[in-house]
């Protein structure tokens, strides 16, 4: 066997490279098995004809078959990588080497090309990097929900401070009208900065919820007048929800809250008007699902516009806190971080999807009801018995502005007061002063938190009430009879209200 002979069946033995010859002007003149096992071609459908075959059409309007064998001719080698086609037409991605064949006198008479397939690879490479780029932006949206979470309880201290004083101060003003404006006014801005933090400790997940099982059409149904008067008259609002329609697990004002949000957002991007379809589906989410929650079954609440929808890029930031396409002092940035923060406190997830001039669909997934979830309870039947005597209450917080506020609102409603600023010192108070009839703690404090203090108390005198209070939603679930929550910041008619509520609980007052 000669050394041609040698070399060809080298060549035709070689399964994962397509090795062929081409002429001076780019025709195959031979075909090795590589190439018919990955491009699809035989050596009698493909030797004759031109190169250019395997190249997508856009890449021939281009010229690239033809600037491949300039620059192999010109500069002594071509590669490259980029998508070719199989015999099928399908694509894949391909490694190509281009090299020139002289003859002795140096003419060229032709090319030697070697193709690879590197669609898997490529298609793996393109998954780690996707999921590098999800991991980052995760860790980005944690950090800055815990950021935000802490400046947004923070700043909820010092509203709980700002709005008790001017509630006091409000009491004990003269009947000046034009003074009474002035802090009526200042009221109206420590509220509007209250729903401000609630936005960002929905963000950062932390906001104190109260789920129940909850009927989407039902609750649709409920808000529809508060929607339309929202949205305007230019905008029309339909709704379609299948009748098997099951029933998620929510807090009911803050899914209201987050319906009403995204509406608006839909108004927006509809200013010469159009149509916002409020819609429902039951759907399971299987492992590895695409909506990226935990396998199970799903309610998927959608709110679609048929606006000028979002750029990739806009699309990409939506739901970063604080980014917004909206004008100077017409939107937060807040409102769809606030309720993707909700939406993934209830264990679902806030998916946006939009086409750049044809409009945005924003889709909730949230979990549905489990069968011994609880049903809401009228606002109504809630207790709300104000108190006939006085009481003797410990008031713990390690922020002395917040403390000051907490025991000027008690006094005011004619209780007595003994301030600790640590559950330590608190603690010990509790220990030495037995005619405590009451104790409102905060819950974030150094050293030992409101928690960790009420079971210390309780375990020496169960019975005695605990008021929890705090801007965060981390607080055990209230199935202890001797406690309740206080979410910060507080009015003094709510203040007046749990403690009344907590004295109220079956045994407490007897055994405090």
């Amino acid at each position: 066997m000669d050394e041609n002979a040698r070399y060809r069946l080298l060549v035709d033995a070689i399964k994962d490279y397509a090795i062929y010859m081409l002429d001076a002007d780019g025709y195959v003149v031979n075909w090795n098995a590589g190439a018919q096992r990955f491009k699809g071609y035989t050596a009698d459908e493909i030797v004759g004809k031109h190169f250019s075959l395997f190249y997508r059409e856009v890449d021939r309007l281009d010229k690239l078959p033809e600037r491949a064998l300039h620059m192999a001719a010109t500069e002594g080698k071509f590669e490259a990588e980029g998508w070719r086609l199989r015999k099928d037409g399908t694509p894949f991605w391909a490694s190509v080497v281009i090299d020139p064949v002289r003859g002795k006198d140096g003419a060229l008479i032709g090319f030697a090309k070697i193709t690879r397939d590197l669609t898997e690879r490529r298609e793996t490479q393109l998954a780690l990097e996707k999921a590098r780029e999800a991991l980052f932006q995760a860790q980005k949206m944690e950090a800055i929900g815990q950021l935000t979470g802490g400046v947004a309880h923070d700043f909820n201290n010092l509203l709980t401070a700002t709005l008790g004083s001017l509630e006091l101060l409000r009491k004990r003003l003269p009947d000046d009208p034009a003074a009474l404006r002035l802090l009526d006014n200042a009221i109206a801005g420590a509220e509007r900065g209250a729903v401000l933090t609630q936005r960002m400790l929905a963000f950062a997940r932390r906001q104190d919820l109260k789920p129940v099982r909850v009927e989407i059409p039902d609750l649709v149904r409920g808000m529809t007048d508060l929607l339309q008067r929202s949205v305007g008259a230019t905008v029309q609002i339909e709704t379609h929800f299948p009748l098997n329609l099951g029933p998620v697990s929510a807090d009911i004002n803050q899914l209201e809250m987050a319906l009403l949000n995204l509406s608006v957002n839909a108004r927006d991007a509809m200013p010469d008007g159009g149509t916002i379809t409020i819609g429902a589906q039951n759907r399971l989410a299987l492992p590895d699902n695409v909506e990226g929650v935990e396998p199970g079954h799903y309610i998927a609440l959608s709110v679609v516009d048929t606006g000028v929808g979002m750029t990739a890029d806009t699309l990409a930031r939506a739901m970063e806190p604080f980014f917004t396409t909206k004008g100077v002092g017409r939107g937060t940035g807040l409102g769809l971080p606030m309720v993707h923060g909700l939406a993934e406190q209830l264990g679902g997830r806030l998916i946006l999807e939009s086409v750049l001039g044809e409009g945005t669909t924003a889709t909730l997934m949230l979990p549905v009801a489990a069968a011994n979830d609880v049903m809401p309870v009228s606002k109504a039947l809630e207790p709300s018995t104000r108190l006939a005597r006085s009481l003797k209450i410990l008031a713990v917080d390690d922020d002395s502005l917040v403390l000051m506020n907490t025991v000027a609102l008690l006094q005011d409603l004619g209780h007595e007061v003994i301030e600790a600023y640590s559950g330590d010192e608190a603690l010990a108070i509790f220990r030495r002063e037995p005619d405590i009839d009451l104790v409102i703690t905060d819950q974030i404090m150094p050293h030992m938190t409101g928690t960790e203090f009420a079971e210390a108390a309780l375990a020496e005198r169960p019975g005695v009430p605990f008021i929890l209070a705090s801007g965060y939603g981390e607080l055990p679930a209230g199935d202890n009879v001797a406690w309740l929550k206080l979410s910060k910041p507080f009015r003094q008619d709510e203040l007046e209200r749990v403690v009344a509520d907590v004295w109220a609980r079956p045994g407490v007052a007897a055994s405090a």
